[in-house]
Formats: C-alpha cells, sequence, structure tokens
C-alpha cells in the first residue's frame, strides 16, 4: 500500500495553483445513494459529472484530495489514443469494433476542448502534440503511424515533419523527425480536476476527501462502503482507484503494476528562449520504449518528464536523476535551475490496454499505463452510458484480455523491471 496524504505533492501545479486548493469534508455519517464512486481522479469525477448531470444521485469518496494522485500531477499531455497504440485492441475486437473505440476517443478530444468553458473554468488548454523519433530507425514508424491512422481508423489530421523542418517545431538535435497530431493538446490537470469537482457540486453531486473506503460488502439492499468515520449504501458501485486500489479489491489489484514516474519544471525562461525550444508550442513525446515528454507551461517554464520506476520506488533526487535526460534534448539548458521535481505512481496494465469492465452493478476503471488525460474520459463515457443504460462502449472494453501480472505480489515487479530493462536497452542499440 502506497501512503497517501491530506496534502497535494509539491508539484508545479499544486504549488503554482491560483487560490487555496478547495477543502471538501471528511465522510462522518451514514449515507444513502444511487451511485458510489470510489476515487477522485480523472476516471471517477468524470464519471460522476456524466452520471450528476443525468439526474443520477452521485457521491465520490476520496482517500486523500481531489486528484491528488497521477491525475493532479502528470504530464498534461492530451493525448489521442491508449498507451498500447491500436495493436492489441484490433487484435481483441477486430479492426470494426476497433475503429468504433478510436472514434470514441476522438469524442474525447473534442470534448475536452468544450467542457472547461461549458462548465466555467480554465484549464491553460494548448492545441498540438508531436510524436518525435529519436533514433533514424524509428522514423519509418511516424509513417506508418499515419498510415494506419488515416486507412484503418479514417483520422487524417497528422502530418510527418521531416528533419529539415523539425527546428521550426522542435529546438533540439536529438530529433530526427516528428508527427504532428492537430487535434492532441497539453493542460494543466489539476485545473482540470478542480473544476470537474465544482461541476459536479453544481450538479447536485457530493464530495468527501480524507475519506479512505476500507471495505465495501455486496448486499441483497446494494452496496455498502466503510470509512473510518461513515458509511454509504448505494445501488450501484463505481471503482476508479487506479494504482491505490491495493487491497479494496484484490481481483482487480492483480492486474496492476504500480509504476513510479517523475518530472521537473523548470525556473520560468527567458520568452525568446522558451520559443526557440518549442517555437508552435506543441507538447512532445519521443517514441523511445520510456518516453522523454515535455512542453511549455503558460509562465514559460519547460516541464519535462520521463524518468519511471518498475519496482515502484521514486528517486530521492528527482531533479538530479532527471537533469541529464533534460540537459541531453536541450543542451542550451545546461545547468537551467529547476523549480520544482516531483513523482507519482501510474496504473499500468500487463499489455498497457484499458482495464474498464463491469460485473453485475460493480463497475472499474484502470489500466491508463501512463496515457490518461483523454483515456479516462473515454472510459467514463462507457461506465457512465452503461449505468444510464447503454452498453455499447462498454462491451468494447470488456472484450479485451487484460490478465493478471505473473510471479504474484512478491515477483511481478522484478519481472516487470527485467523485462522492461531489456527493452531500453534496444532503445540504445
Amino acid at each position: 500500500m502506497f501512503k497517501q496524504s491530506a496534502q497535494h505533492v509539491a508539484s508545479y501545479y499544486a504549488q503554482t495553483y491560483p487560490a487555496p486548493i478547495p477543502l471538501r469534508p471528511t465522510l462522518q455519517e451514514r449515507l444513502d445513494t444511487e451511485v458510489l464512486i470510489i476515487g477522485a481522479g480523472f476516471s471517477g469525477l468524470h464519471t460522476a459529472l456524466r452520471l450528476a448531470l443525468a439526474g443520477k444521485r452521485v457521491i465520490l469518496v476520496e482517500a486523500s484530495r481531489v486528484a491528488w494522485a497521477a491525475s493532479g500531477r502528470n504530464g498534461g499531455q492530451a493525448l489521442l489514443g491508449w498507451s498500447c497504440d491500436m495493436a492489441p485492441l484490433e487484435k481483441s475486437l477486430g479492426q470494426e469494433r476497433a475503429r468504433r473505440l478510436w472514434d470514441s476517443m476522438r469524442w474525447a478530444a473534442s470534448e475536452m476542448r468544450e467542457l472547461p468553458e461549458r462548465h466555467g473554468f480554465e484549464v491553460d488548454y494548448r492545441r498540438g502534440s508531436l510524436w518525435a523519433a529519436v533514433l533514424p530507425r524509428r522514423v519509418a514508424m511516424l509513417h506508418a503511424a499515419r498510415h494506419e491512422a488515416e486507412m484503418k481508423w479514417g483520422y487524417d489530421p497528422l502530418r510527418v515533419i521531416e528533419r529539415d523542418e523539425l527546428p521550426e517545431w522542435i529546438g533540439s538535435p536529438r530529433y530526427q523527425a516528428a508527427l504532428y497530431d492537430a487535434e492532441g493538446a497539453h493542460l494543466n490537470p489539476l485545473k482540470l480536476a478542480q473544476g470537474l469537482a465544482s461541476a459536479i457540486e453544481a450538479a447536485g453531486g457530493r464530495i468527501f476527501e480524507q475519506s479512505r473506503v476500507l471495505s465495501y460488502r455486496d448486499t441483497p439492499a446494494g452496496f455498502v462502503a466503510r470509512t473510518d468515520q461513515g458509511e454509504i449504501r448505494s445501488d450501484v458501485l463505481v471503482l476508479a482507484c487506479n494504482a491505490y486500489i491495493d487491497q479494496l479489491d484484490r481481483p482487480l489489484s492483480q492486474r496492476l503494476l504500480p509504476v513510479g514516474s517523475y518530472q521537473v519544471a523548470t525556473a520560468p525562461l527567458d520568452p525568446a528562449l522558451a520559443r526557440s525550444l518549442l517555437p508552435q508550442n506543441s507538447c512532445v513525446i519521443d517514441n523511445q520504449f520510456v518516453p522523454d515528454y515535455f512542453r511549455l507551461t503558460p509562465d514559460q517554464r519547460l516541464l519535462f518528464g520521463g524518468g519511471c520506476t518498475y519496482l515502484g520506488g521514486i528517486p530521492k533526487d528527482v531533479a538530479a536523476a532527471t537533469r541529464p535526460v533534460l540537459e541531453r534534448a536541450f543542451p542550451q539548458l545546461q545547468g537551467v535551475q529547476i523549480d520544482y521535481a516531483w513523482g507519482g505512481h501510474i496504473d499500468c496494465s500487463l499489455r498497457r490496454t484499458p482495464d474498464i469492465g463491469r460485473q453485475g452493478q460493480r463497475y472499474w476503471l484502470q489500466g491508463f499505463s501512463g496515457h490518461g488525460v483523454l483515456p479516462t474520459l473515454a472510459g467514463a463515457r462507457a461506465v457512465s452510458d452503461a449505468i444510464l443504460g447503454d452498453n455499447h462502449l462498454l462491451d468494447l472494453y470488456q472484450a479485451i484480455d487484460n490478465g493478471r501480472f505473473p510471479g504474484g505480489d512478491l515477483l511481478a515487479a522484478p519481472l516487470e523491471a527485467a523485462a522492461k530493462a531489456w527493452y531500453r536497452l534496444r532503445d540504445t542499440i
């Protein structure tokens, strides 16, 4: 079990939040509701909002604070697709049904553009994303991805940026080419989460923080979930705990491996220097097995991440661990001041496929594998639609094979770490 806290970690997002982060009450009573959602990250928040707007009585409980975990401290890249890419989804579903999932991802990208304005909050939304190749042999992957997206999935906004044009997009000699997606974007994830929480409350939903659910049981009268100081009975239960599900539901937790991930934010850069790094202000992720990713913030910092630890730990000095990687990408930033450095855990599934499903009136969303800003919204649509009576999207997710990690609790992480060490080595040869 990873330790949770009543305070947000000292990330760039939390430390520069424009007002005190709202503190919501702790559950200290017995309540009855139609839908109980456990976990106030993106998947739980999006599900709660959609159901509250549909007229359902919704309660959302969180062990720590709204978006305390990955949803409030990630890289903020709203990229179309899933961590696994499309091949495993097509293998499980066939091309026609996989395309229906892809269409739902395009819906999520469109919805993410419109949702903040609809509910009256700001997320620092900026359009444009780049998938960049470090190794010359991986430039072909960019062309193949563009061709597949157009031919199989009917997606044509992608454009390959060749090396001679790349300085107009990324001010680094490290990259060989990039695939530009006009529908990708980047945003402030903590602002998004807090905006969603306020919209839920405006729609009549209730949110309780610092209210860890210790156990739940399925009874003839519905689900009963117990916290330290309270209890909730509900007709429907949604588990949106992701990397922190732990002992609450062992069968689901055995399909996840919590992976440590970390990033930094520099001091504000001279505006001309900032523009030279990313002239089009697109976010960037590379196509290495363990990718680097980066973007500019509105106050002209470079937010840079990419390190991960499959044994679950976080470096004691995240800034020191990240600096060489940052300076490898941008030699002109050698010695740059790093103002914020932080980490957290992401919920990796065995094949990096989304694990979203239903058993009776118990639903779950997990397995976003470090790529969750848009996939959580697409998954929440599937779950909320199913609760409201439309199963067509959820049925697609349930057809995806998500097995347990081999080795059990003791060996799963070391076995995965050894496998990933091999793939990292392949990135260097």
